[in-house]
Formats: C-alpha cells, sequence, structure tokens
C-alpha cells in the first residue's frame, strides 16, 4: 500500500510540474563519483544517491551528491585550479621576461667583450710595443664599462673623464720624448685637457654615443628582469575565502547538484574572476606604461642609441683622438709648456720628432650589416629588438583582460552563446545579472565574490611602486639619462650626455636616419645658436686664473676670447711664471 502511494505522489509530482524530495533523494550519484573519483579523489564518503544538503556551506543546500568533505575538498581544488588558469595563461609573459633577458644580457656582455678584443687587436697592430705598455689604462676602460652595466654604481662621465685625462698625460710623454716629465707636471696636462682639447671633439662624441647606448642596454636588460620578477610574483598569489566561495559555487557545485558536464555560464565565470583578480586588475595602467617604454627603449637601440655601433665604434674613436693629438702635437705642447712651464730635456735620449714617435696609422674598419658579429645570443641586436617588440604588443592590457582570456576557454566555462543551458549558480539557465567593471573599485556591486574595496592589497600597491621606478628608469633612458646619477651630473650632461642640442647621429657609423614617431625631431644645428667654448667662459677664463705667485692676467684673458690661442699672442708670458703652476 506505501509503495503505490509513493508512486501516485511522484505521478503527481510530475504532473504539477514540480520535484517531489522523494524523487530527487533517490536519484543516482554515479555521474557525481566517477567524475570525483577520475579526479583523484577516493568515493568512500560520496553518497550513492543524492541526500540533503543542509551540511553544505558553499553550494545552494538543496539535494546533492556531495558530503561535506567533498565540499571542502573540491573548494581546495577550485582554488588550484583557479591559480593554475593563472599560471597558464601568463607563462607567456614569464617566458618573453625570462628568455629575453637572458638573451639580451649574453649579448650586451659579448658586445663589451668584443669591443674590448677588438680594440686590442687593433692597436697591437698600429701602435705596438706602445699599446702593450699601456694596455692597462684601455683594460680598466671596460672593466668600467662591465661594473656599469651589471649595475655598479658607477659613472659613465667619470669613467670616460678618468680614462682621458690619463691617456692625455701618456699621449703626451710619447709624443714629447726628448722631454722628461714629472707626475705634477703631468697632472698639470690632464688638469687642464678641457681647455687643449688635445683629442679635438672626439671624447665629446664618444662620451654621448657610448653613455647613451650603455644607459639605454642597462635598462632595457634591467626592466626585462623586473618584468619577469613581478610577473612571478603576480602569479603567486593566494585566493581569499570570498574567492574561493566564487569559485566553488562556479566550477563544482554544478557536480554536486549531478550536473558534472555543465559548465558556468559565461557572465557568471566573468563575475566570478573579475572579484578573484580585483587587485591585478588594477595593475592595468602602471603595467601598460611599463610595456610602452620597454618598447620605446628598444627601438632607440635599434635606431640613434644603437648599442653594437657603439661598442663597434669606441676603438675607432679612441685611434681618431690618438691620431688628432700627434697630427697636432706641435701646437699642443706649445699651450702645455706656456701654462705649465718649460720642462727639462730628457738625459741621453734621442730627440725625435712627434709624428716619428706615434708609429704609422693603420686604418680601422667597422662591419657591413651583413658582417655584423653573432654573439652566444645567436642574432644581432636588430633582430633581437624585432623579436622583443613583436612579444611586448600582446602584453598591452594583460592583467585587466585576464578575467576574459580564463572565461573564453570552453573547459573553464561555457560559450558566450549557451546562455540557457548553463550554470547560472543555482541551477541550469541563464545568468541574470550584470558583468561588472574592472578593478578593485568596480566590484563594489559584485554579485559573486564580495571584495572590500577599502582595503587594497598590499602587495599589488608595492608592484604599482615597482613598476613606476622601473618605467621611470625607462623613461629618462629615451633621453639618454642615467636616473642614478641626476643629481650629481644634472647641469652638465648627465652620465648620458643629455644636452638635446648634442648631436649623435652623425657620429656613428653606418646610422640609419631613424627615430621612432615619438620622439621630437632634434633641432637643425645650423638654426640652433653655436654654443660657448666649453670651461673658458665660466667665471672668467681659466687661462687667466692666478698663477703659482698669485698674479692675475687680466691682459691675457682679454686677449683670450679674442684668439683661439691666446697664449701664442702672449709670449711675455712665459718671462714670468706658468700660467697653470
Amino acid at each position: 500500500m506505501e509503495s503505490r502511494l509513493l508512486v501516485l505522489l511522484g505521478t503527481v509530482a510530475a504532473l504539477c510540474g514540480t520535484r517531489s524530495p522523494v524523487v530527487a533523494a533517490g536519484r543516482s550519484c554515479s555521474d557525481t563519483r566517477q567524475v570525483y573519483a577520475e579526479m583523484g579523489y577516493s568515493t568512500g564518503t560520496a553518497p550513492l544517491t543524492q541526500i540533503s544538503g543542509e551540511h553544505l556551506r558553499l553550494c545552494p543546500q538543496d539535494y546533492t551528491c556531495c558530503s561535506s568533505q567533498m565540499e571542502e575538498t573540491l573548494a581546495l581544488q577550485s582554488e588550484r585550479d583557479f591559480l593554475k588558469a593563472i599560471e597558464d595563461n601568463s607563462q607567456f609573459l614569464l617566458t618573453t621576461f625570462t628568455q629575453r633577458h637572458r638573451r639580451f644580457d649574453e649579448f650586451f656582455r659579448e658586445l663589451i667583450d668584443i669591443s674590448e678584443k677588438s680594440m686590442s687587436q687593433m692597436f697591437t697592430k698600429t701602435y705596438g710595443r706602445l699599446f702593450t705598455q699601456n694596455a692597462h689604462i684601455f683594460q680598466e676602460l671596460f672593466v668600467e664599462f662591465r661594473r656599469y652595466y651589471s649595475g655598479g654604481s658607477v659613472s659613465l662621465t667619470e669613467v670616460l673623464s678618468d680614462f682621458w685625462s690619463r691617456l692625455v698625460e701618456k699621449v703626451f710623454s710619447l709624443v714629447n720624448p726628448q722631454y722628461q716629465f714629472s707626475d705634477d707636471y703631468l697632472e698639470c696636462v690632464s688638469k687642464h685637457a678641457e681647455q687643449l682639447q688635445p683629442f679635438g671633439d672626439v671624447p665629446r662624441k664618444l662620451r654621448v654615443q657610448v653613455s647613451r647606448a650603455f644607459i639605454a642596454a642597462r635598462a632595457l636588460s634591467q626592466a626585462l628582469a623586473t618584468g619577469r620578477d613581478i610577473v612571478n610574483k603576480v602569479t603567486k598569489l593566494t585566493a581569499d575565502s570570498e574567492c574561493v566561495r566564487g569559485l566553488m559555487r562556479q566550477w563544482y557545485c554544478p557536480l554536486c547538484r549531478g550536473l558534472p558536464s555543465v559548465r558556468p555560464c559565461h557572465s557568471l565565470c566573468l563575475n566570478v574572476m573579475k572579484g578573484c583578480l580585483a587587485n591585478q586588475a588594477d595593475l592595468d595602467t602602471e603595467w601598460n606604461n611599463f610595456i610602452d617604454a620597454l618598447y620605446q627603449v628598444s627601438e632607440k637601440l635599434e635606431g640613434p642609441f644603437n648599442m653594437e655601433l657603439a661598442a663597434d665604434s669606441i676603438s675607432v674613436k679612441v685611434s681618431e683622438a690618438i691620431m688628432h693629438m700627434q697630427e697636432n702635437s706641435v701646437s699642443i705642447s706649445s699651450k702645455v709648456f706656456q701654462g705649465c712651464g718649460n720642462p727639462r730635456p730628457a738625459p741621453a735620449r734621442s730627440k725625435r720628432s712627434p709624428k716619428e714617435s706615434g708609429g704609422s696609422r693603420r686604418p680601422f674598419r667597422t662591419y657591413t650589416p651583413e658582417e655584423k658579429p653573432t654573439t652566444a645570443a645567436g642574432t644581432n641586436l636588430d633582430r633581437l629588438v624585432t623579436e622583443l617588440k613583436e612579444r611586448l604588443r600582446p602584453m598591452r592590457g594583460f592583467w585587466v583582460s585576464l578575467p576574459h582570456t580564463i572565461c573564453n576557454d570552453e573547459k573553464i566555462a561555457a560559450d558566450v552563446t549557451n546562455e540557457e543551458r548553463c550554470w547560472n549558480g543555482q541551477t541550469r539557465g541563464r545568468y541574470l545579472p550584470d558583468v561588472t567593471g574592472d578593478g578593485l573599485v568596480s566590484q563594489i556591486n559584485n554579485p559573486e565574490v564580495e571584495v572590500d574595496i577599502a582595503r587594497p592589497d598590499v602587495r599589488t600597491r608595492q608592484l604599482i611602486m615597482e613598476l613606476r621606478v622601473a618605467t621611470n628608469k625607462l623613461r629618462h633612458a629615451q633621453s639618454g639619462q642615467d636616473m642614478d646619477f641626476m643629481d650629481s651630473e644634472e647641469g652638465s650632461s648627465g652620465s648620458g650626455g643629455g644636452d638635446p642640442d648634442e648631436r649623435y647621429s652623425d657620429d656613428w657609423t653606418g646610422y640609419r636616419p631613424y627615430l621612432p614617431p615619438y620622439v621630437k625631431q632634434p633641432r637643425n644645428p645650423a638654426s640652433s645658436p653655436a654654443k660657448p667654448p666649453r670651461g673658458r667662459d665660466r667665471n672668467g677664463s681659466k687661462w687667466s686664473r692666478n698663477n703659482g705667485h698669485g698674479r692675475v692676467q687680466s691682459a691675457a684673458g682679454a686677449l683670450s676670447s679674442r684668439s683661439p690661442h691666446p697664449l701664442l699672442c702672449l709670449p711675455f708670458v712665459l718671462t714670468v711664471a706658468p700660467l697653470w703652476r
């Protein structure tokens, strides 16, 4: 009799369009148990048929195929699935930054090695023993270059200034072998090298060329490492309890309901992901600025700040400087003798002319584009930059679009066109709430994940600051400035020769007249006013300052502004005292 009553009740319920609790409780959980077992979990606590869901904390408390233990296990699984989805989708970022940093770093370091080796070979052939005896001067220059590139607190301006000061002492002694110079005398020579300009304009050109290239190269390498580290930090997040609740409700509550094949509605997935990734979406503005700055610096490296051309030109420029001093040794020596005093003749030495002491000059050449050396990175700079730019373009907007990227996966959520037969958080059917906006503040009305918009994530704020610092360094590098030395060298040229009037493109062999569209075109030098001679007009002429006897040569100062070689017009000075001692 009782069995007939149950059948009758079930028939009435079906005819009325409602589900009988008795019938629901008897529904098989075989599909749920099978999926649960395939996930690697024991089905020991899994019900055979649906039971009352009053014990559930996360899923709707309807009849269910999940025990309390199953719900807890699936909640943890949903968090793992979420983190894996983030890791999988950000792998492109991590791989790009890691591999590009390694390749650029290898490339730049090997360029420095090749440049030093090239100089040693060229100078050994050209100057022979004179170079090998003084090779330490050049070796120390490259030691400092490596220190700078590796992140050391090194001012390129000071490094190059030191190098030229030491070089002028050596070359001056070599072009005047008939004299004996004390250390104090040579210090006098190097101290006034800026006025003498014994190497012509080569030191300025080399400083601009090398500094801007090294600053851009170091900034790019450091920024790629920063990008790698930031992606690592962002992806090593943990989901809070509200996020886990939303993840569980969309992914595994259908399984508990006995509908393992039903995927969450696309809009439901977006709301859950936007709530869980609210803080990461706030990285968007600074992340895009960082990617843009990386892109622009990479363009500078293949254009006006080309590290390959700069490294290749060091030996050529230094050779030009030495030859300039040799060819003008008579006039330079005359000025030095008037300023620093007459040196003592060298005992028992043959008096050779300055031109004879330097050896014969052999022509240097640079690489043609086809001959550009490949390094351990396996390519040249143009190809490295092109590959990097191709990978940077799709990185813009990555974090704000990550919810869409995850939810577009058919394994994660139902297709956007399947709005009627997807899981809406309660049952199978259309998801009605609107999709919330991006970022933390927009989650105030998120229907799926409760987010405290008044408490921004501290770690995310720190990453935003890291991105700002890295972007700022890259932006300064675009104008040839090193932030680490902005305060100490502001007003001259910084570590990179930041004077906008300094022309550097024409100094480079093989330079292509290319500037990215966002870079302001430099002024025509013909329309720019001539720059005053360096050093002579600051606080009066250095040539006319007090000499060793305290005498002020005001007449010399007056004439120096009219004559390119003021001391040559004042022979009487020699009879009084050396001007610089």
